[in-house]
Parts: structure tokens; sequence; C-alpha cells
């Protein structure tokens, strides 16, 4: 796995210290610095290699196992301190006081790893129910981060409703879904490729776009494992990372809201927007087509309602004025009706002629 290069710096620079520290010691005591050299590079080495052990852990782990190991050397100090010592075995025992602490040491260690390994198991609900009145998560004022799933990102419209500054909080994308996305643009499937494609033309416009706060997440073992869905590990992440969730799929908002996950919907926000046309409005109407009726002349609003007018059939392709007469409720949205205001706006109709 390729390094950043901040971190290669980081190395080399505490390379070169290591080195150094290893010469001055060796000439403090008289030794070749050589041999100083040499010790502060195999020293360094040792880190490194621990450090690359250590490469998928996060800070989240570090912070968990910070926490249990606390919990754990606080549990040993309270064993320790019940009296266990004050035993006849402890006292009367050749090298008692030496007994003592490797028991002492024993019961440390022992505490210390079983409080990281439980830590490192427990989610940020168990450990703020541990700790009730801390909460694991952003400041406010910082907005909780979104979760981006597929859908909402080959949608394409999270591009405009971003640059709207409408979205607080950063935006947060897994890696599985770069993955997904990659995997679409090499399915060969025609239709998947420009899917793909879309998706991460996308992103890469997310990344540039002033004011927005686009960041890769890379998950844990759990979530990334293959067999389980993109839907359940995004909604196991959004609870992990007290994030909302960001998506027009409407299955997924339903899980995650099942699980106590925050979702925004696209879909909804846009029936949210949608303008409550009631009887009686004027709208300015663009003419297009026919009606399912000879007299009718049919328009549409910038967010796609429908508006059937009647007795227009003759101002087809012309703007004019009309007034809302009702609107009825379909499974595609709502169809609203209209009649001319004052028989029509612009101009006179066309000449069938």
């Amino acid at each position: 796995m390729n390094s950043p290069w901040s971190i290669r710096l980081v190395r080399a620079l505490f390379f070169s210290v290591f080195v150094f520290i290893g010469i001055t010691i060796a000439l403090g005591f008289e030794q070749p610095a050589w041999i100083g050299a040499v010790t502060g590079a195999v020293v360094m080495g040792l880190l490194l290699a621990l450090d690359t052990m250590l490469a998928r852990v996060s800070l989240r782990d570090f912070s968990h196992a910070t926490f249990g190991l606390g919990i754990g050397l606080f549990c040993a100090w309270l064993v320790t301190r019940i009296g266990i010592f004050q035993l006849d075995y402890f006292q009367t025992k050749p090298g008692a006081e030496a007994l003592q602490n490797l028991v002492q040491i024993i019961i440390y260690a022992s505490m210390a790893f079983f409080g990281v390994s439980v830590a490192l198991r427990s989610d940020r609900d168990q450990l703020a129910f541990i700790i009730p009145y801390v909460q694991f998560r952003r400041e406010g004022a910082e907005g909780e981060p979104l979760l981006l799933d597929t859908n909402i990102i080959i949608d394409g419209r999270i591009l405009k409703v971003a640059s709207t500054g409408f979205l607080n909080g950063p935006l947060v994308v897994p890696r599985f879904v770069l993955d997904e996305l990659q995997r679409l643009t090499e399915s060969g499937d025609a239709q998947k490729v420009i899917r793909g494609k879309r998706g991460l033309e996308v992103m890469e416009k997310l990344r540039f776009l002033p004011g927005v706060r686009l960041s890769v997440f890379e998950p844990e073992s759990w979530e990334r494992r293959e067999d389980l869905s993109v839907d359940a590990r995004l909604a196991h992440l959004a609870r992990q990372l007290n994030a909302r969730l960001l998506t027009n799929d409407e299955d997924l908002a339903k899980v995650a809201k099942l699980r106590g996950v925050s979702v925004l919907s696209f879909n909804e926000l846009m029936i949210a927007l949608q303008p409550q046309l009631n009887p009686g409005d004027e709208v300015t109407l663009n003419l297009l087509k026919p009606g399912k009726d000879k007299h009718q002349a049919v328009g549409y609003l910038a967010d796609g309602t429908m508006i059937v007018v009647n007795h227009a059939a003759a101002y087809i392709g012309q703007t004019v004025n009309v007034v809302v007469g009702g609107a009825l409720p379909t499974t595609a949205g709502r169809l609203v009706f209209a009649e001319l205001k004052g028989g029509g706006s612009r101009g006179t109709p066309s000449d069938p002629s």
C-alpha cells in the first residue's frame, strides 16, 4: 500500500533522529559511531514494522483502545486494593515481596488486555452507555457528516444541491461505494458502464466544488465484508459515524430509519418542494403538446408537474397565462387542470390553415 508523502517524510525525519541519537549514545559510552548508527536504524526499523502492522488501525480504534486500557488498569488497581496481599500466603512465603510484584504485574497486564479487547469490540453506543453524558460525535456547529450512497452519486443532482450550500457538514463516501462504482465501469454492460462513469465524474466534480468538504472513509473489517449488502454496510456505518444518510433509494431509507439512522431523501425533498397550486392561482405556462381531448393542451412546470389546459389546443407552441381550476392526485404525481385566462395571453391563436 502506497503511503502519503507526508507519512514518508515523517518516517525519514524520525529515522534520521534515531540514527543521530544512537550515534550520540555510542560516543558517550566511547563506542564506535557506526555501532550507534546501526542500533538507531534497527530500532527505527522495528518501529516501522510495528507501524505497518497497525496500518489499518484508525483513530477511532486507538481512542477505544485507550479508553479500554484505562478501565482495565482501574479495575486492576481496585483488585490489588482489596487486601489479597495481606493473606498469610503472601506474607510467610519466601520471597514474598517479589511474588507480590509478580502477581500485581500479571493482574495489571491481564485486566489491561481484557479492557482493550472489550473496548475494541464495542461500538459507540455501548461506550456512550457507560459514560451517559459523553457523546462521541462532532460538534453541532460543524454539522453531522452526510454519508452518500451509490445511487445518490450516480443521480448527479447532489452537485446542484451541494453548490447551493444547503448541505451542512462534510460529505463522506465509504471506500466500498467507490469500489461498487468501479465495478460498474468494468461490468461490460453498456448501461452499467455509463452509470459507473457518471458516478465517478460526479465524485471528481464534488472534490473541487467550493465550500464542499468531501472525504473517503476507509471502513473497518466488518464494513468490508463482501457477504453483506452495500445497504446493510451503509446503515451500520451511518450508526458508527453518527452520520446522516443521503439517498434516493426508498428501500435503503426504510432500513436505515428502522436502525435509528437519520435519513435525507431526495425523493421526499422533491415532493416537499413541489409548488402547491390551488384553485384560482395564475401560472405562466408554455404549451408543448396536445392533451387527451382535442381541445386540450399540455405544459409542464420546472419541477415536471403536468398542467392540462382546457380549450387551448390552438395555443400550442405559445406561452400563455392560465388559471388553475383543480388537481387530481395520480401515481406519477399531481395532475393539474387549468383554464386560459381571458381566452389567451399572448398573441392570437395560430391559423390552422
